[in-house]
């Protein structure tokens, strides 16, 4: 089991392709129980802290989830962030705002059930540093989405001393898969 990055005790990754602690891979009952953990341990995170979306997770733990087939990671973020700063492969794209004033997208909503497979699916929402995100997620909820969860950190993370991304937290931080037209 691979410990990740959260403010609660450990949890792991349900990556059936990770060798478990005692070096043998996990089966798919291991993998199942730890995606049901992950997503435990989001919701709790979103209850504690009052979120009115489904739950929270941080890059690492999504990333999990996504891998393992058990959720689909939507990018909200605009088309020109995505292609100037990079995208995670296999993603797909519902943008939240649109264009250089950021207006939100009127069919968000209708959007993002058609791609996503429904409004019970496992959705798991990303952007630049996880604000956006959360108000897609918020919408979501709202909407009727019973699965919607969001990418603590985002793509790209939290500012650092200097007002700069990529040193404090996100997608690329953690060395996750992403590409850049």
């Amino acid at each position: 089991m691979t410990q990740l990055h959260t403010n609660t005790p450990q949890s792991i990754t349900p990556n059936t392709n990770q060798a478990g602690p005692s070096g043998h891979q996990l089966s798919a009952t291991d993998a199942v129980s730890a995606s049901e953990e992950l997503l435990e341990i989001a919701r709790l995170r979103a209850a504690d802290s009052g979120l009115a979306y489904t739950g929270a997770l941080y890059p690492l733990e999504a990333w999990s989830l996504v891998e393992a087939g058990v959720a689909t990671l939507v990018d909200v973020r605009t088309a020109e962030e995505r292609k100037f700063v990079g995208q995670v492969p296999g993603s797909l794209h519902v943008a939240w705002q649109t264009g250089t004033a950021l207006i939100k997208n009127p069919r968000f909503l209708r959007e993002l059930e058609n791609k996503a497979g429904g409004k019970n699916s496992i959705v798991v929402l990303l952007c630049r540093s996880g604000k956006r995100s959360a108000a897609a997620a918020e919408a979501a909820a709202k909407a009727g989405f019973t699965q919607v969860y969001n990418v603590l950190e985002g793509f790209e993370g939290d500012l650092d001393s200097q007002n700069q991304r990529g040193d404090v937290g996100g997608w690329r931080y953690w060395n996750l898969p992403w590409q850049q037209d």
